[in-house]
């Protein structure tokens, strides 16, 4: 049997890789993490959720402030927003979060942690800054960055992605966001919560692309409201910079119409990610790859079988929450030796606009895909007391289940989302019933009823339907209606 420096190694210390060490190490494996950067975490604690979310909430109490009067209280004269002081909260709470992921951490669980520019020489020996390092098995989770769309002059132009916008202390004035996905509408709805003119250019009809048309719409509607500009089957012609003004020539996504030019002082691309498999070797290993990332099977194998990868870089679902699980399952088969497989149809994820839209399962558009007959079950937070009480009424919720009553997927638009959902993925990943949801006792008043209320709706048709009265009536000689409405609807006489 061939003698290796480490059981395992792990390129990249972002998700996947720090789950797959942590675990390895804690298993007993002797485990080798390698990092390209200074520091672990990856792009979710340094570039992604983290800062992201930090600043979506010091915009959003700056968008409470606004509302006083809503609430019955004075109108408040706000002053400019400092983005330098607000950025440096951002880079506190990163910092915080940055002890739990250090090298001396890991250390104590007893993985080795290496920083330096990892090459794969061969499939079991990858050399660091010409170290030559063997491991039976390896784990390449390397992550993504963002991808620049073929718009002509992009490239030249000074522009922000997720890697450069948490570094910016002046607020622009005006912000152009090219892209209505998550990234892009989350970061346009915090500037301009902040006090920047947004503008945000999206190529397909809808902004957030695969989620149903009016969940999008009650964002979008949001968006408006606060003063972002929205502009859907737009397309990017080209970019210039004059100075500091940077220039996007826009012209309709199908070619109907004349070209635009839209002015701004600083330009956010969010149009998407690409896998960082480049300057890895991977070719000298053997390990097929290509611009979507390096395929694995179920098992989160390449076709290399003792190397694996997983998060980002093989290009399946680009969610922190999905790279710590594949992490696991590779964990699971690399060092277990058990053929644990993933599964993606119980993925759920959260886009952190205001409001937020989550998601589990199947929404309609899907459904629609894959010729699956289902009945939605819809419910409006304008009828959840709660809802009414924090003047938090936009949205809906939406269940799909199929013929006989199985919940196939659920959305949510509205205040708290990524929370709501998790009722209905414990139930999605647990196959509870529905009657089990409509029959359980929520807590008055609260934004969960919504999702009670959803469920109820699937048995309230057959419960109080016409047969369901006649049978009541002819065993227990119920009388019927006491109060009968007036034509439009206003309290009549009684019967």
């Amino acid at each position: 049997m061939a003698s290796y420096d480490y059981d395992i190694g792990i390129l990249g210390g972002g998700a996947a890789g720090l789950t797959v060490a942590s675990g390895a190490a804690q298993f007993g494996a002797k485990t080798l993490l390698i990092e390209k950067a200074d520091r672990l975490g990856g792009d979710c604690l340094h570039f992604g959720c983290v800062p992201s979310k930090t600043l979506i909430r010091s915009a959003g109490v700056w968008a409470q402030a606004r509302r006083a009067v809503e609430f019955g209280l004075p109108a408040l004269a706000l002053p400019t927003v400092d983005l330098g002081a607000v950025m440096d909260r951002v880079a506190g709470v990163i910092a915080q979060i940055q002890d739990h992921d250090s090298p001396e951490r890991f250390c104590k669980l007893g993985a080795a942690v290496r920083f330096g520019t990892p090459v794969f020489a061969d499939d079991h020996v990858v050399e660091v800054d010409g170290e030559r390092i063997s491991a039976r098995t390896w784990v390449v989770a390397t992550g993504s960055g963002p991808a620049l769309p073929p718009v002509p002059g992009l490239g030249s132009v000074a522009h922000w992605t997720n890697e450069n916008v948490f570094q910016q202390r002046s607020l622009p004035e005006r912000l152009l966001v090219l892209g209505g996905g998550p990234i892009g509408l989350e970061l346009a709805q915090a500037f301009a919560r902040l006090g920047s003119r947004v503008t945000v250019v999206e190529f397909l009809d809808q902004i957030l692309g695969p989620e149903d048309a009016d969940l999008a719409a009650v964002v979008r509607a949001r968006l408006e409201a606060e003063g972002v500009t929205v502009r859907t089957a737009t397309k990017a012609v080209r970019a210039a910079q004059s100075g500091t003004t940077v220039r996007l020539t826009v012209a309709p996504a199908q070619g109907h119409g004349g070209e635009q030019v839209l002015e701004a002082d600083a330009l956010l691309v969010a149009t998407g990610r690409k896998p960082n498999v480049e300057g890895l070797g991977l070719e000298n290993a053997g390990v097929e790859y290509g611009p979507r990332g390096v395929p694995a099977d179920a098992r989160l194998r390449t076709n290399v079988k003792h190397i694996y990868a997983c998060g980002d870089v093989n290009g399946k679902l680009p969610f922190t929450h999905v790279a710590g699980y594949e992490g696991g399952i590779a964990l699971t088969n690399a060092v277990l030796h058990l053929p644990r497989k993933a599964d993606y149809t119980k993925v759920p994820w959260c886009t952190y606009t205001d409001p937020e839209v989550a998601s589990v399962g199947l929404n309609e558009k899907r459904a629609r895909e894959q010729g699956v007959e289902c009945r939605v079950l819809t419910e409006a937070f304008a009828d959840n007391d709660r809802a009414l009480a924090e003047a938090e009424s936009a949205g809906k919720i939406k269940v799909l289940v199929d013929l006989k009553g199985k919940v196939l997927g659920a959305q949510i638009a509205g205040a708290h989302a990524g929370e709501l959902i998790h009722e209905w993925i414990a139930a999605f990943n647990g196959g509870v019933k529905l009657s089990t949801l409509a029959g359980a006792i929520h807590i008055y008043p609260t934004l969960a009823e919504i999702s009670k209320r959803a469920a109820g709706s699937y048995f309230s048709e057959k419960l109080f339907g016409d047969r369901t009265k006649s049978v009541l009536r002819l065993l227990f000689h119920l009388k019927g209606r006491a109060c009968q409405p007036d034509g439009e609807g206003a309290p009549g006489e009684p019967i």
